[in-house]
């Protein structure tokens, strides 16, 4: 391999410091995530509220219909809780939406949060890819979601947050900002494959639904009593700069049972004058930017 294959194979990393600050001066930055997700035609995701698994073979109704009420509902609830505090999320967002709802893909856009391509379902994971079909994967979702919603998506996070060995490499070459399917560090930093640079921003896990409520079996509250640990944590404790998500799944905390936690979160985030508030594409311009 030649030294240039090699550069663009390996990517060089780039860290932020411990004296790094969010616009303002702010230690901490919050990004709020909204992971608007669906399955490709005749697929189901493997998880759902029924604890007994089904036989080998057979569709999960239940499952499918489950996830079904993100895109009837929990995306206009999650949304509306998001305009009423003025804050923008970075809405991750599966292509096939766009074929069973574009006027809601283009009117999250319209109204100033980011699209973040999200794969074409959630049942196509980068990691099962050949390189050819990646490739492909990443072309056919970001054409159908620019076209849809009217603007291109500068960031990537896989379905499962996996991607493949290359797939950092694929999305820097496309000319992506960012993407979030690492989670080796508490902020974001820069890889470099040669001349194309991509922003590696961790979609953290500690206030997410999905694990909190799904896997975990906890209630929403939960959810909240985490966040209040983690940010007196994040305040109090910590000297260097540090990054927290706080995502909600429109087919989980998007039923009323749990959106008043999301609602909760961003009200007192937004009150702390000590906190960035930002979207992933705009963490990812201020990082490259900065170092």
């Amino acid at each position: 391999m030649t030294d240039i294959a090699a550069s663009a194979a390996t990517p060089r990393i780039t860290r932020l410091p411990d004296d790094f600050r969010w616009p303002g001066g702010k230690r901490i930055a919050v990004i709020f995530n909204i992971a608007f997700e669906a399955w490709s035609d005749g697929q189901a995701p493997g998880i759902g509220p029924m604890g007994n698994v089904l036989k080998p073979g057979y569709f999960d109704t239940n499952a499918h219909s489950w996830a079904s009420f993100g895109v009837n509902r929990g995306i206009h609830r999650l949304i509306g809780i998001a305009e009423k505090h003025g804050i923008k999320t970075s809405v991750m967002v599966n292509g096939v939406i766009c074929e069973r709802d574009p006027a809601t893909v283009r009117r999250i856009a319209e109204l100033g949060h980011e699209i973040v391509n999200h794969s074409w379902g959630m049942d196509v994971i980068p990691v099962y890819l050949d390189e050819a079909a990646e490739r492909a994967n990443l072309r056919r979702n970001h054409d159908r979601l620019a076209g849809t919603s009217g603007t291109a998506p500068t960031g990537w996070i896989s379905p499962r947050g996996t991607g493949s060995l290359i797939s950092s490499r694929l999305l820097a070459e496309a000319g992506y900002l960012h993407h979030g399917d690492m989670n080796d560090d508490d902020r974001p930093y820069v890889m470099d494959f040669g001349q194309h640079r991509i922003v590696a921003i961790p979609l953290t896990m500690d206030v997410n639904d999905l694990p909190t409520c799904i896997r975990y079996g906890q209630g929403p509250r939960h959810m909240l009593e985490t966040f209040e640990d983690c940010f007196a944590a994040f305040r109090e404790r910590e000297t260097a700069p540090l990054m927290l998500d706080v995502t909600a799944h429109t087919h989980v905390m998007g039923r009323p049972s749990g959106a008043w936690v999301y609602d909760e979160i961003m009200g007192r985030v937004a009150k702390a004058d000590d906190v960035w508030i930002g979207t992933r594409q705009e963490m990812a311009r201020y990082v490259l930017d900065t170092i």
